[in-house]
């Protein structure tokens, strides 16, 4: 890597985590509870999320008791049925990884932290004839869309993201939600979530089915709402990948600038 990358990587890296990694981070939070560093945060479904901007000058000893602490923080709400704790790899964290499998904490595979500049993904993608891209609004539409997601990811189909979907655009919080489509038929979704306060708008929920994967469809529908970020004023584009995405999104002009992963514990 030469020295001109490593820089644009570290700025990158500071503005998520300058302006990422605060309430801007949860808008949907019913509660956020400041312990220490942490921001211990409840959502609607009995969720706890537990997230930082980083964990300060924190020592292995004094991790080892916020970690039970937070805990005992969420065990005290009869409404929360699991907690999610969500590390950076970057972050200065000494015995964070011991205490959270101590208490009960299971990890999810590590993803990567992408970072980019939204103008260097809106370019133009040829598409293969007869695939169309738009913005979808209508509840048939979500529906779909939300059945082609649970398909791909192979998990059941089910009425639960689609009902999320639909009361966040009666909310009006900025999501877009956008599909590539073949006569008719969502071969590929995605949504777009402007972070209100920030230069960012995050991509996320990318599916494609397995027939029309490798023809440069995503990354036609990551350039779609990359343009439509840079007309509501973002600039920064971020997601968090798995690695079947990253290469597609190193592709479209996003840079790992770090990992992340997920601890989950439940009642």
């Amino acid at each position: 890597m030469t020295h001109d990358e490593s820089s644009k990587i570290a700025g990158l890296l500071a503005a998520y985590d300058e302006q990422l990694r605060t309430d801007a981070e949860t808008p949907s939070a019913i509660k956020v509870t400041q312990h220490g560093p942490l921001r211990l945060v409840t959502f609607m479904n009995g969720r706890g999320f537990v997230t930082y901007q980083n964990l300060g000058v924190a020592n292995k000893d004094t991790i080892r008791r916020l970690v039970p602490e937070v805990l005992a923080y969420y065990r005290a709400d009869a409404e929360i049925n699991r907690v999610e704790w969500k590390t950076r790899g970057h972050d200065k964290a000494p015995g964070l990884h011991d205490a959270l499998l101590e208490n009960n904490f299971i990890p999810d595979e590590p993803e990567s932290i992408m970072v980019g500049e939204a103008a260097a993904l809106a370019v133009d993608v040829p598409l293969p004839e007869g695939v169309t891209l738009r913005r979808v609004t209508e509840e048939s539409d979500v529906r779909a869309m939300s059945t082609m997601q649970d398909e791909v990811f192979g998990d059941p189909v089910s009425n639960d993201m689609a009902n999320a979907l639909l009361r966040r655009l009666c909310a009006g919080d900025g999501m877009e939600l956008w599909v590539g489509e073949v006569e008719g038929q969502i071969v590929t979704a995605g949504r777009l979530e402007p972070v209100r306060g920030t230069n960012f708008a995050g991509i996320w929920g990318g599916a494609t089915r397995e027939e029309w994967r490798g023809r440069g469809i995503y990354r036609a529908l990551t350039a779609a709402r990359a343009r439509s970020a840079l007309d509501i004023g973002k600039t920064l584009i971020h997601s968090d990948s798995t690695e079947y995405s990253r290469p597609i999104l190193e592709r479209s002009g996003l840079l790992k600038v770090s990992t992340t992963t997920p601890y989950h514990w439940r009642r």
